[in-house]
């Protein structure tokens, strides 16, 4: 797949931090709340919502609100899209060339 070069800025952005890199092994566990995985990082529910929200833009993960039974308040869960990253001169040649 051609990538555009917003697109490979988007990723790497994505990819620069530590949380966001830990967030992505987490939810290849399987898909999470926001609050359980603020809890598992030691972070606050909207430091962690950034991050996600970084990694969602870049196509790394998605997201979906849901009322569950016990509480009628919409949580936001995450899970993680099956991605493989790749850039190669072809791609720089495409755009700078």
């Amino acid at each position: 797949m051609e990538k555009s070069l917003q697109q490979i800025v988007e990723i790497g952005e994505a990819l620069s931090h530590p949380v966001r890199l830990k967030l992505l092994y987490l939810l290849d566990e399987r898909e999470r709340y926001v609050y359980e995985l603020a809890k598992d990082l030691d972070l606050s529910r909207q430091v962690v919502n950034l991050h996600l929200k970084r990694l969602e833009k870049a196509g790394f993960v998605e997201s979906d609100l849901r009322l569950e039974d016990d509480d009628m308040r919409a949580k936001k869960f995450y899970r993680l899209k099956k991605f493989e990253v790749s850039l190669g001169m072809e791609d720089l040649k495409k755009i700078f060339g």
